[in-house]
């Protein structure tokens, strides 16, 4: 039986140990210990904090706020939209390399990998960290969004500068935890193909975080996927 323990980059233990200690970060891994003795669970535990593990706390410059981890087998390893390499690009995954495309002129990768973003300081941050197989939104509710704006609330707190990248309702509603003098805030429809056409096809989210991260001095993002 596969336990959650927060094995997690040293940068955000120190940021997020107060989280950890809720009542509801102890619930909660006590319900996704259950919840590993009825059902496969995603992604594995090895994996829940890959957001943080690879974008520590003080080299982060980029958020960008998915839901849930893809609940298909083999497809979630931590990272939001991300998928490893040698599995197929989900829906929105496509569409948000079809508007890297047309903003940047950048064909799409082979891989639906996004690690490469992550190490250069994107935070590619679900607001819960696991799911059950094959039902979406199944981990809801149980304890993660708490520890997830934690993270969020720290990042606006004790940062200056970042860009968060906020799609569909859902990521446009952490506005809240955002402090907007300090920090620039871009939204969009969700990349799903039920809302990409009203909206995110065509918002420039790419360019303009690049645009801005050259503005305040700092290395622009290399959205090319090898």
């Amino acid at each position: 039986m596969e336990k959650i323990t927060p094995s997690i980059e040293a940068s955000w233990m120190a940021i997020l140990s107060q989280a950890f200690d809720q009542p509801s970060f102890r619930e909660l891994k006590k319900f996704l210990v259950e919840e590993r003795k009825r059902f496969r669970v995603f992604p594995p535990g090895s994996l829940i904090f890959n957001a943080f593990n690879h974008t520590p706390f003080d080299q982060v410059k980029v958020v960008i706020l998915g839901q849930d981890p893809y609940h298909g087998a083999g497809q979630a390893h931590g990272l939001c939209f991300s998928v490893p390499d040698g599995v197929p690009a989900p829906p929105s995954l496509v569409n948000i390399f079809k508007e890297i495309r047309a903003d940047l002129g950048i064909s799409p990768s082979a891989s639906g990998n996004l690690t490469r973003w992550a190490d250069q300081g994107v935070l590619l941050l679900n607001a819960t960290l696991t799911v059950r197989e094959n039902q979406a939104g199944s981990h809801q509710g149980k304890g993660w969004e708490q520890f997830t704006d934690a993270a969020i609330r720290a990042l606006s707190e004790n940062r200056e500068g970042l860009i968060f990248l906020l799609w569909g309702n859902f990521a446009i509603a952490k506005i809240e935890l955002i402090d907007a003098s300090k920090h620039f805030i871009l939204t969009a429809p969700h990349p799903s193909p039920l809302s990409a056409s009203r909206g995110f096809f065509g918002c420039h989210h790419f360019s303009q975080v690049n645009t801005l991260l050259k503005q305040m001095g700092k290395e622009e993002i290399n959205w090319n996927l090898p």
